[in-house]
């Protein structure tokens, strides 16, 4: 027989092992309304819950979204599908804190760039907002085309609300993946991420408009100034480090204008959601980089009067242009929130470049000094 330690062990791990975070989320809502639902179903992302009810009388489903909410500037939505199984086309009930009060609002999400409040698509009434115990509940009933015995359901969470423009929400995993299939006649909702689910088009630009911001504003143009910057000092190098130099700065440009056309091309698809900052910088990156482009073909001679200011011009952009550079690729970072690999990937890489940089720099010093000693003892 097993002693009274190794039993009350097992008990506590089982315990443990049935009792994961989200699925206290069921057992343990109470509405303040005495609402009672037939059926609740744990949602597998975004700590959120769906109670729910389907009268076949009257085709009619009784839902109450549960979802966390300790970003009290932030909103929650549930939304319905009709036509497919992602965001775009879904018809969605909206929620969030206006000076703490729970206020919820009906949104058409027409696609992808068009998010706007609006009546939905089908007949929605007795809808409510509750907010209680740091989470945030909307509570509405729903038309049911008659004969479906299934929904294609949609969550998300998001970070504020300005009016009724709602924050972009994060592109991390959880957030891509709310979204699955509400059963009527049991309430349970399966997620569509474990079967692969529907490929993002939207998502396949985000990431290619990342990788060519990080390879050209993040990568080649701190390259193309190494070498402008330090192989120019030792006379065996010239004219290769000019040619090194060009190439690799119009190869950094070419990459970053598809970059830049990528990332309008989302912008102009995104009217509900901004991102200033990095639209505002890369638009800077853009005009600045244009500017070195036209400055190759006005580039005095060495001899010349005006080529001193022209090298200041040259430089003070070619310097902004690195900074910026960099700062809006960790940015992009932030907004599309990629797996640590990337961006761990990306920080070695800039150090490495920074740390072949900081040796360079002193080499450069130490030829600088040489000779000039040279030249005075000459």
């Amino acid at each position: 027989m097993a002693s009274p330690s190794w039993g009350l062990f097992f008990i506590l791990s089982l315990s443990l092992l049935l009792s994961p975070a989200n699925s206290r989320l069921c057992s343990s809502a109470k509405f303040s309304n005495n609402n009672l639902y037939s059926h609740c179903s744990d949602l597998p992302y975004l700590s959120a819950s769906l109670h729910s009810t389907f009268d076949s009388s009257n085709s009619s489903l009784s839902v109450a979204f549960v979802a966390d909410h300790s970003n009290a500037a932030g909103w929650i939505a549930w939304a319905v599908n009709p036509t497919s199984t992602g965001m775009a086309g879904s018809q969605a009930l909206v929620a969030y804190l206006d000076a703490g009060v729970p206020v919820v609002k009906t949104y058409d999400v027409a696609s992808y760039g068009s998010v706007k409040p609006s009546e939905l698509s089908f007949e929605v009434w007795d809808v409510a907002g509750e907010f209680s115990g740091g989470e945030l509940i909307i509570f509405a009933k729903l038309k049911v085309p008659v004969g479906d015995t299934t929904l294609n359901q949609v969550w998300q969470v998001g970070p504020s609300v300005d009016g009724t423009r709602l924050g972009v929400h994060e592109f991390k995993p959880e957030n891509l993946n709310a979204k699955g299939t509400l059963s009527l006649s049991g309430g349970e909702s399966t997620s569509t991420a474990s079967s692969g689910g529907e490929i993002d088009p939207r998502m396949i630009r985000k990431n290619i408009h990342g990788v060519l911001n990080a390879v050209s504003w993040g990568l080649l143009f701190p390259i193309g100034i190494v070498i402008a910057r330090y192989l120019r000092v030792f006379p065996s190098a010239d004219p290769a480090w000019f040619y090194l130099h060009i190439s690799c700065q119009i190869s950094a440009y070419a990459i970053g204008v598809a970059g830049w056309g990528t990332g309008m091309k989302l912008g102009s698809e995104s009217e509900g959601y901004q991102v200033l900052d990095h639209r505002n910088i890369g638009i800077a990156l853009f005009s600045m980089a244009t500017l070195q482009m036209f400055a190759l073909f006005l580039r005095p001679k060495k001899d010349h009067k005006y080529r001193v200011y022209w090298n200041i011009y040259h430089h003070s952009i070619g310097y902004s242009i690195l900074i910026l550079g960099i700062i809006n690729v960790f940015k992009g970072f932030h907004i599309l929130s990629p797996d640590h690999k990337w961006k761990f990937a990306y920080v070695v890489t800039i150090i490495v470049v920074g740390a072949i940089a900081l040796v360079l720099e002193l080499v450069t010093w130490i030829v600088v000094i040489n000779r000039k000693s040279t030249n005075k003892s000459t």
